[in-house]
């Protein structure tokens, strides 16, 4: 006889989860049985307060509880710096290592027209509007060594080329094709350090 419909429903919820295939979501569900009402309340009340309770960032675009994010609202990070990242789990990555002092714009995707991902379709504008609005005097860009990633990175050079504000792009040492999620502390850092220019108005 199988499992009941109760504890095959929350393998099935398991399965959802990026990676997880049946025998891992099996063994996840009945470590979840195993655990006491207190920490299955905490359980479930914080899958609640994910779902209800996270936004995007007004300005960012990074994850919150509030309208601006705890990097947006910080007065002591340096505003006029800015990183483009792909994704809002990229900032985490950054603030772990502890080795930016600026501020970020996560574009939710990079510019890819073979898989029908145009401008548009990412929150680019945004950034041209911040660079409009704020005193940004340098935009870092920080996303994967790709086809995709270097088309993003060409496209905001030429848009922002007649900006008082550089662009550069984090060093080419990053491996071809390597999602910023990877890199090792050291590697991340050294590619930042190193970065490379791509536009500078001044000169």
């Amino acid at each position: 006889m199988g499992y009941p419909k109760s504890l095959l429903n929350l393998i099935e919820c398991y399965k959802r989860l990026p990676g997880i295939g049946e025998k891992t979501a099996e063994r996840m569900a009945l470590a979840t049985l195993r655990f006491d009402e207190k920490t299955i309340d905490t359980f479930s009340e914080s899958i609640k307060n994910v779902k209800y309770n996270i936004k995007r960032c007004k300005r960012c675009n990074n994850y919150t509880e509030d309208d601006l994010c705890s990097i947006c609202s910080d007065e002591s990070r340096n505003h006029s710096l800015l990183c483009v990242l792909e994704d809002p789990k990229n900032i985490n990555i950054f603030e772990k290592m502890d080795i930016f002092e600026g501020v970020y714009h996560v574009l939710d995707g990079l510019i890819s027209p073979l898989n029908g991902i145009n401008p548009d379709d990412i929150k680019i504008k945004s950034l041209f509007k911040r660079v409009d609005e704020e005193n940004i005097k340098e935009i870092i860009i920080a996303v994967k060594p790709s086809i995709e990633g270097e088309t993003t990175s060409l496209y905001i050079s030429k848009m922002l080329e007649d900006k008082d504000v550089i662009v550069s792009k984090i060093a080419s040492g990053v491996p071809m094709g390597t999602d910023i999620d990877y890199l090792d502390s050291m590697t991340l850092e050294m590619a930042l350090e190193d970065r490379k220019k791509i536009s500078n108005n001044n000169e």
